[in-house]
């Protein structure tokens, strides 16, 4: 085998040095064909050359999407564990890095959506009094939807996608905001959001009452209702929504 392929080679080599007198003795026809044969040849190889250097191109692309997707997920991860350490200098630099822009309803998408965050730093931040915080506080209340829910299920819900903070002027503004959305999506249930906010803090307190090892005079049922007398507008809410609330 490696005989003929040394032979085939010289064979080779002979007819390049000799194609001149080869030519001489071929028809008009056939040295037509040989000159289409080259020119054939010479178009491939142009062809094969121009591929290759589209090649290169793409993966020259390529390598750096590779680099700069690395880069943004390492500067993503950077800044979820700035935010979880410090809310506000984490958003800075996560819009500074181009991960999120500088508007509400982006900001509060991340705060939504992104997995990695600290609940209690996304409390903190929600519940911040500035323009900026409080209309991100708004946006991501409206991420969620409280259609057709009890307002139980729609507290769940809502505090389940953050924890709240220990300052009372914070959670203050973030349950009335959701007292809003509440009745913005409910609107037949309460003739007023200030119903739905002073109710849901009502919620809240029982919840933590009921639940507190440390409370040992538990709330009953009549006290819940009792507490709750003449909020609705200075009216009663009926009492069958109140137990049904307590026992839910």
């Amino acid at each position: 085998m490696l005989e003929l392929f040394q032979v085939s080679n010289k064979f080779r080599e002979f007819l390049m040095h000799h194609s001149d007198n080869f030519s001489a003795d071929l028809t008009s026809e056939e040295r037509q064909l040989l000159l289409d044969i080259r020119r054939r040849k010479a178009e491939l190889l142009a062809e094969i050359t121009q591929l290759k250097d589209e090649i290169k191109e793409i993966s020259t692309e390529i390598d750096a999407m590779d680099t700069e997707e690395g880069a943004k997920q390492k500067n993503l991860a950077m800044g979820k564990k700035k935010f979880n350490m410090d809310p506000k200098k984490g958003i800075e630099f996560l819009i500074l890095n181009s991960l999120i822009k500088e508007t509400p309803e982006e900001v509060a998408q991340f705060l939504y959506k992104e997995e990695g965050l600290n609940k209690t730093a996304i409390g903190d931040y929600l519940g911040e009094k500035n323009d900026f915080n409080e209309a991100v506080l708004k946006a991501f209340v409206e991420l969620h939807d409280f259609t057709d829910l009890i307002l139980v299920q729609a507290l769940r819900q809502f505090l389940w996608s953050f924890r709240l903070p220990g300052e009372a002027q914070k959670i203050d503004r973030m349950m009335e905001t959701f007292a809003q959305r509440y009745c913005q999506l409910n609107p037949n249930i309460f003739t007023n959001p200030d119903t739905c906010y002073v109710l849901s803090f009502a919620i809240i307190m029982l919840n933590t009452s009921l639940h507190n090892p440390s409370v040992k005079d538990k709330p009953s049922v009549e006290q819940f209702i009792t507490m709750n007398r003449g909020i609705n507008d200075g009216e009663n809410l009926p009492k069958e929504l109140l137990v049904s609330l307590y026992e839910r």
